[in-house]
């Protein structure tokens, strides 16, 4: 795409969309971190599900430890690898209160030293919880991004990169969550919505549905 044609993609997509959220539950930085590091290879739905019995009793580290594995496996046992993921949140829990005085970090690496955080769930952090302009590629993104023409890319990084460098600054704080909310409810894996897209013209997808 060329600049002009990304940023018709991006005013486009703002005006569906013009105040564009996370649709994981959570009610502070730590929460949100929980949320993130359980959505791996689980859907926001079935995270919130859990979380909300969850959220209500534990909003901080101290309080998670206070519930403890055997108590956080109850309320998550119904996303994938939990057993995985409780571990690593009363790790993360432990670290945060030992290192960071009980705060999430405001920074990659203090975030991605963290078990069970990747690149992808500290650039949620960073830009839900923080508001810096991070943009998250997730497997929505990846594929938006390639089939669209916006940023092709190999890899998620390779995607990112392209991201970064072709959003300008205007977009980029919300790119993130246009670019997902596109991908899960339009621009769908399996027979994307053509039809009702509002950037249908300005896509490179060759097998447009009708």
């Amino acid at each position: 795409m060329t600049p002009e044609s990304i940023d018709e993609f991006y005013r486009r997509l703002a005006a569906a969309r013009p105040n564009p959220k996370g649709e994981l539950d959570y009610a502070n930085p730590y929460t949100l971190l929980v949320a993130v590091v359980l959505s791996a290879q689980a859907t926001d739905k079935g995270v919130n599900r859990a979380t909300g019995p969850l959220f209500a009793r534990v909003d901080s580290p101290e309080k998670m430890l206070d519930l403890g594995e055997a108590g956080l496996k109850q309320h998550i046992k119904t996303i994938g690898l939990y057993n995985t993921k409780a571990k690593n949140i009363l790790a993360l829990s432990r670290i945060l209160i030992d290192e960071h005085d009980g705060k999430v970090p405001e920074d990659r690496k203090g975030l991605e030293n963290l078990p069970g955080v990747g690149r992808k769930t500290a650039s949620v952090v960073l830009n839900i919880a923080f508001g810096q302009s991070t943009i998250a590629v997730d497997t929505h993104i990846f594929r938006v991004a390639n089939r669209t023409g916006l940023a092709p890319g190999k890899t998620p990084l390779e995607v990112e990169t392209g991201l970064i460098k072709a959003t300008s600054d205007t977009w980029k704080l919300h790119a993130h969550h246009w670019l997902i909310l596109h991908g899960r409810y339009v621009c769908r894996a399996r027979r994307p919505d053509c039809p009702v897209c509002p950037v249908t013209d300005l896509c490179a997808y060759a097998e447009k549905t009708t």
